[in-house]
């Protein structure tokens, strides 16, 4: 018991904190643009919306390394947009934090932008006019009656995308490399600790994940459980 209590005492937790930090920020921007992205794509013609779709769902199907690498070529400090950040704003990318959750962001972005255009497909058209009929402004409608009936989707979108956020690995590494205390999220310090042989922060970091990544399971199943009970009574 003293040799758990000393070993927790003397890890270094700042990983966990990097990773929920940027899951969070990489979470909550991709929730806004998922849903305007889903949103706009539903109403473009089928050619315009199979071309749009495709690029804004490729980094779901790429290698994570290859996202990282367009990334650091697009905010490199020695390309035109990296120099314009760094020269205008002082801001960086390349090795910050702000390129964990940008890379963070790019690749968890197509989940939370597929399961919203998922529900919002599966929205009967019937409400929308009937909102429309009582007088009610597209705000309002897409608000009030497309938000929550499209819910559930959306809940499960923003759990996956937050997981996948936190455990992103790949482009990470190539934008925001891994620097402790800085960018080193855990799935860099399970990679780092592995090689040097600690397998035993390795197995921590380990469970730690999976007991996240079956929390975000466990919930988006009690989510979609409580809507088909609620879809069976009707």
């Amino acid at each position: 018991m003293e040799s758990i209590t000393e070993f927790l005492k003397g890890l270094d937790w700042s990983p966990l904190y990097i990773s929920l930090k940027t899951g969070i920020a990489a979470t909550i921007v991709s929730f806004f643009l998922g849903i305007y992205a889903a949103r706009k794509v539903i109403k473009m013609s089928t050619r315009a919306k199979s071309i749009v779709d495709g690029i804004l769902t490729l980094p779901m199907v790429l290698p994570p390394t290859v996202a990282g690498f367009f990334l650091l070529l697009i905010f490199s400090r020695r390309r035109p947009i990296g120099i314009f950040l760094n020269d205008t704003f002082n801001i960086q990318v390349v090795q910050t934090w702000l390129g964990c959750v940008i890379a963070a962001t790019v690749i968890a972005f197509p989940l939370m932008y597929r399961n919203a255009r998922a529900a919002f497909e599966q929205i009967d058209a019937n409400l929308v006019h009937a909102g429309r009929t009582l007088g009610m402004s597209e705000f309002a409608i897409f608000w009030k009656i497309v938000i929550p009936t499209a819910g559930p989707g959306i809940a499960s979108g923003t759990i996956l995308t937050f997981a996948r956020a936190m455990g992103e690995y790949g482009a990470t590494s190539m934008l925001a490399g891994n620097i402790p205390g800085k960018t080193g999220t855990v799935s860099q310090s399970i990679a780092m600790v592995t090689e040097s042989g600690d397998y035993v922060t390795a197995g921590f970091w380990v469970a730690i994940v999976l007991l996240l990544a079956f929390l975000a399971v466990f919930t988006i199943n009690m989510i979609t459980g409580k809507h088909m009970k609620i879809v069976k009574r009707w």
